[in-house]
């Protein structure tokens, strides 16, 4: 039996530069980090032929090609693992429309541990490309190649795509400055989950007529990376609320009324800045506060339900393996 942990992510600034349309051509950045807040994926070995596959629902077929959830058929697929298993994901967050990578920590997770299951050890970047190829290329899906490579990696990471692919750089924090981010950072669900790829599809039809806002982004991206690095943590802050003021004209669906609301109470409460997490239109609402106005931001949003979390410096890794003595 094989059970991998993967983690979710927040996506700082820069998101909606790592589509292809656009990163091959002007180059995409994205500043991002991976968060102590996880899916888990089992695979176990049967003792028949068939496959079972337990998510938010229970499916028993005898092929590959007879599964419903698309993840785990083309991650079975992808790596020869056709029969004899059963496989099991579990999330600490609802799995769906929350904006912290939660399919393609999935896809990631999937991938290392059925490579698990075989003996084999595959490497992070292997991981994130091979996500990848299953969730764009074979799947169709209107992402970004971001979530894929934060989850494989872990870290607080610069990411930079271009038409040679993908380059990740860690960013180094110290103990302390790693400590007050973590301090100052909350997170609060909106209550609201919707289809990320609604949002993702008219995001992604609008890159054209967007670029001039995409560059500033990516360009963002850049500064907020070096800000971070220096440790000027409110700079960082305010950074947060001028990407999401980029971000909400890519598409008219990444923001509502009650998003905005939210947003200008945590600013009035004494918020530097903040940010709906993922595609937008719901899911989590990240925003940056320094100690001295944190219990007045929870008052502000205290009709939201508050999720602690810490930053995680792994990737996707395979946290039991048990192999039956032959």
């Amino acid at each position: 039996m094989i059970v991998v942990q993967t983690p979710l992510r927040l996506s700082f600034v820069g998101g909606g530069t790592d589509f292809r349309q656009y990163y091959a051509e002007r180059g995409g950045a994205v500043l991002t980090s991976a968060i102590d807040k996880y899916v888990f994926v089992i695979v176990k070995e049967r003792f028949d032929d068939l496959i079972y596959v337990n998510y938010s629902q229970k499916e028993i077929v005898d092929d590959v090609a007879s599964i419903k959830h698309d993840l785990v058929r083309e991650a079975m697929r992808l790596t020869g693992v056709t029969r004899g298993v059963e496989i099991t994901t579990l999330a600490d967050i609802p799995s769906e429309g929350t904006g912290l990578g939660s399919s393609s920590s999935i896809t990631v997770g999937l991938l290392n541990a059925l490579y698990a299951y075989k003996g084999e050890s595959v490497g992070a970047e292997r991981l994130a490309r091979e996500a990848c190829q299953i969730e764009i290329e074979t799947l169709g899906s209107p992402i970004g190649v971001q979530d894929q490579y934060i989850a494989a990696y872990g870290g607080v990471r610069f990411l930079s795509f271009n038409h040679h692919g993908v380059d990740v750089e860690r960013v180094d924090l110290s103990p302390l400055q790693r400590r007050l981010l973590d301090e100052n950072l909350l997170l609060f669900y909106t209550g609201m989950t919707r289809k990320s790829a609604e949002v993702l599809q008219q995001q992604k039809a609008n890159i054209k007529s967007r670029q001039d806002v995409l560059d500033q982004m990516r360009d963002l991206a850049h500064q907020a990376r070096e800000t971070l690095a220096s440790g000027d943590l409110d700079g960082f802050g305010a950074m947060l609320r001028r990407g999401w003021e980029l971000k909400r004209q890519l598409a008219s669906k990444i923001s509502n009324d009650m998003i905005d609301l939210a947003l200008e109470k945590a600013q009035q409460a004494g918020a530097v800045g903040g940010k709906v997490t993922g595609a937008g239109g719901g899911g989590f609402l990240l925003v940056y506060c320094p100690k001295e106005h944190r219990d007045r931001v929870r008052a502000a949003l205290s009709g939201m339900r508050e999720l602690p979390f810490r930053f995680e410096q792994d990737g996707s890794k395979v946290i039991f393996n048990y192999r039956r003595p032959q």
